[in-house]
């Protein structure tokens, strides 16, 4: 993994960038297989969001988040919870825009904005299937700040199109954060890279993706994050697991 020349690795970045999508006093929610969303809320709640509300998918309402464990599945974030709340509930408080942040991974993320978490191939002959939408496809809609995230991202995962549309929201931008990159898909003049991490050149992003993207004149570069939430996610992540879900 490449090395940045301050002292945060290129996860740590990742986590950080995920953490400040976390506004304090927000409500957010994660579903099944998102640990790097989890230690990004764990350490927004240590930071800058000590009001954040957490909605948990193994169905508890502000657990305790101690360290971060290899599954989001997890029974033991359960601890500490201030209520049990279901699927249903989950859904029925995004329908009511009562959650703010979702962040959303995907097999495929085209420059439409569009996702395939279904399979390849097609939905009549699928060649291989993909961990499935669990209510993604509505659940994007509802929520006020959807955020899509490719922690490896290559030209196998950032494509042209999609081959099945899992998720779609046509009617706003959406942010994808990468360890290359933050672009804006959707747009009305389609892909943009936002920024781009200090470890990426432009070429190497571009090379990377499978679809074109337009590059302002002066391209911001990521900001690295601060000693705090540095120290945050080294105190959060012990194990160090989220060096194996990031590229770089």
């Amino acid at each position: 993994m490449t090395t940045t020349t301050v002292d945060a690795t290129p996860a740590e970045t990742v986590v950080s960038l995920l953490a400040r999508e976390i506004e304090d006093g927000s409500v957010v929610a994660t579903g099944v297989a998102s640990p790097l969303v989890i230690l990004a809320i764990a350490v927004a709640r240590a930071t800058h969001a000590p009001g954040l509300t957490y909605l948990a998918c193994v169905g508890s309402l502000d657990p305790v988040l101690p360290e971060l464990y290899p599954s989001s599945e997890d029974l033991r974030y359960l601890d500490g919870r201030s209520a049990e709340v279901s699927i249903a509930d989950l859904f029925d408080h995004a329908r009511r825009g009562r959650v703010d942040t979702v962040f959303f991974g995907a097999a495929e993320v085209d420059p439409a904005g569009r996702t395939n978490m279904t399979a390849s191939g097609s939905l009549e002959k699928p060649r291989a299937k993909f961990p499935g939408v669990a209510g993604a496809a509505t659940l994007r809609q509802w929520v006020k700040n959807p955020v899509l995230l490719v922690p490896r991202q290559s030209r196998r995962n950032l494509v042209p199109q999609v081959q099945v549309a899992t998720t779609r929201d046509p009617s706003r931008p959406v942010r994808l954060i990468s360890d290359l990159g933050t672009y804006e898909l959707g747009g009305p003049r389609g892909a943009k890279l936002l920024s781009r991490h200090p470890w990426a050149t432009v070429d190497g992003i571009a090379e990377r993706t499978g679809f074109e993207f337009t590059v302002p004149d002066t391209l911001p570069v990521t900001s690295l994050p601060d000693a705090r939430t540095v120290s945050a996610i080294r105190a959060l992540d012990p194990r160090n697991l989220r060096d194996a879900l990031v590229g770089g």
